[in-house]
């Protein structure tokens, strides 16, 4: 497991990536609509992908019929919603290096505690 003090992990570079790939969705977005997509409209495009991944969840548990190879759909939607909420986070002007650190060190702690104060008797 990793120590909490370990400090902030690095995802800058995914996010520059991203916002790499969202720059050019962006150009297009000026030229066929005239204006780029609101933070509404990525969240919905967001939203789409994490449903699509719950179907492919049913699909990859053999639930829910699907065509293609679901293992090759289940990456990109997983890699595809990363890359959202990296633009989301963009947009409302979050460091995602810093806040996932803050939070999994915070959930990580908790956890610890509540383990160890939940230890079965020997």
């Amino acid at each position: 497991m990793t120590d909490i003090s370990d400090g902030p992990i690095d995802l800058d570079k995914a996010r520059d990536r991203a916002l790499e790939v969202r720059a050019l969705y962006e150009i297009l977005e000026q030229r066929f609509n005239g204006k780029v997509w609101s933070l509404h409209e990525i969240l919905l495009g967001l939203t789409n992908d994490v449903g699509t991944i719950g179907r492919l969840v049913l699909a990859h548990d053999g639930t829910w019929g699907i065509d293609g190879d679901v293992d090759a759909q289940l990456k990109h939607k997983l890699s595809e919603s990363l890359w959202w909420i990296f633009v989301v986070a963009d947009r409302l002007d979050i460091d995602m290096s810093d806040a996932f650190t803050t939070t999994m060190d915070r959930i990580q702690a908790n956890l610890a505690n509540t383990v160890e104060q939940t230890e079965p008797e020997r």
